[in-house]
């Protein structure tokens, strides 16, 4: 049967795990915002500085050219430039003004930015500049500050994402889990969290919860209806295999005996069964060598069946129940698949296989199911056998797995405990 792992959504360093991809989604939006803020901010401020730049050179420019139109010499008491001094760029704007003041925006000169102002008055040319290094520096201190503010932003940020995806992770692992152990026959598992937060989470494990409550209460109701039928099976049984008895000798008194023998076998497979559901079985344990236990066995079963022991292993076990595995296993071999039939004894190992079509995938993949053969070219049955033998198997604390043989077959495998299994 499969077995679950209990790493199938991940653990907490599966870096494909929906704790990492909700983290990485949050860190990303998260960088993505801070880049947004810091981008505007920085040409807001950029643009604030400029427009300030350019109004303080208008301004300084404004009070140069009043000063000129009264005839002070602001050339002596202001820097002002003229002619060749001022920047080819200032003069196309400034002869394009046609006597208004022009703006000029200068990155090349000097170690810094300039903000230029300038003016034709009277035929000269009146320009002025402002320094904004000061502006540009206070702008990539602004920038430092928002990276380091952005830097210690994700710092918080990206641990307490983990923290909080590590606990919706968790509640989902949680979910998987209990899942797990339903499939793997834990019915009673519930995911425990009892409705408490109302999200999709919550949602999951309730609707699990109410699936395997529905599931067990299904089982329990075929449980009880297996076990009721047999046991109102067995008392008219009982009373017709005493009537065949006194049936006269003849062709059809043993038709009819030998098909009372396979309802009879039948009410004593439903009465194993139930058994085996209700718990209510126990091993006897004695130490018994699997090899001579398991060769009466197959001789019991008056089947050509070919036996070979590599080594025989002396192990607690219950030699009853032992028996019981493998003449059924013997009997589905014969009866489903085609000889030769092989049993092969390997110390706590116990292999019996035949040449047949193999076992169906329905049964490779869930396990033996009662009264299901699987199919048609393995014969017919009730599909009582390996249930039977899966149950006994568990009871003395083996492992009994089903696969096909690459050549063609079906392989049943029983490996029973170096030691006793606990008392159930």
């Amino acid at each position: 049967m499969r077995t679950g792992n209990g790493n199938a959504l991940g653990g907490s360093w599966n870096w494909r795990s929906l704790r990492w991809k909700i983290a990485a989604l949050v860190v990303l939006t998260s960088c993505a915002v801070a880049v947004t803020v810091g981008v505007l901010v920085h040409r807001a401020t950029e643009q604030r500085l400029f427009a300030e730049g350019e109004g303080s050179a208008l301004h300084e420019l404004e009070t140069v050219v009043e000063e000129y139109r009264r005839g002070e010499n602001v050339f002596r008491e202001r820097e002002v430039m003229a002619g060749e001094e001022i920047p080819p760029e200032l003069l196309s704007r400034v002869e394009r003004a046609r006597g208004a003041a022009a703006t000029w925006y200068d990155t090349d000169r000097r170690h810094g930015p300039w903000m230029w102002a300038g003016q034709s008055v009277g035929g000269q040319v009146l320009a002025v500049e402002i320094e904004l290094s000061p502006d540009q520096r206070n702008l990539a201190a602004l920038d430092r500050t928002t990276i380091k503010v952005s830097a210690a932003t994700l710092g918080v940020i990206t641990p307490l994402s983990l923290v909080l995806t590590e606990l919706l992770s968790r509640r989902l692992r949680r979910v998987a889990r209990t899942a797990r152990r339903i499939a793997d026959g834990e019915l009673d598992a519930r995911t425990g969290t009892g409705g408490r937060r109302g999200d999709e989470v919550t949602e999951i494990a309730g609707a699990v919860d109410s699936m395997a409550q529905s599931l067990q209460q299904r089982l329990i109701d075929e449980q009880r209806f297996t076990a009721d039928v047999a046991h109102e099976l067995r008392t008219p049984l009982m009373g017709l295999v005493t009537s065949t008895e006194l049936l006269a000798e003849g062709p059809a008194t043993e038709l009819v005996r030998d098909r009372v023998r396979v309802l009879r076998g039948l009410v004593e497979d439903l009465l194993e069964i139930s058994r085996l559901d209700a718990g209510a079985e126990a091993a006897d344990e004695r130490i018994v060598p699997v090899g001579s236990v398991v060769e009466e066995s197959v001789t019991r079963t008056g089947l050509p069946t070919r036996t070979v022991i590599v080594h025989d292993q002396r192990v607690p076990t219950d030699p009853r129940r032992l028996d019981r595995i493998i003449t059924n296993l013997v009997l589905n071999a014969h009866r489903h698949g085609r000889e030769p039939v092989e049993v092969r004894v390997d110390g706590t190992s116990v292999t019996v296989r035949d040449h047949g079509p193999g076992f169906p995938d329905s049964l490779l993949a869930n396990g033996p199911q009662r009264f299901r053969t699987g199919v048609a070219e393995r014969g017919h049955g009730h599909g009582l056998g390996l249930t039977i033998a899966l149950g006994q198997a568990r009871v003395i604390g083996a492992a009994l797995h089903f696969s096909n043989a690459e050549d063609g077959g079906a392989i049943a495998v029983l490996r029973l405990p170096d030691q006793a299994p606990p008392t159930l």
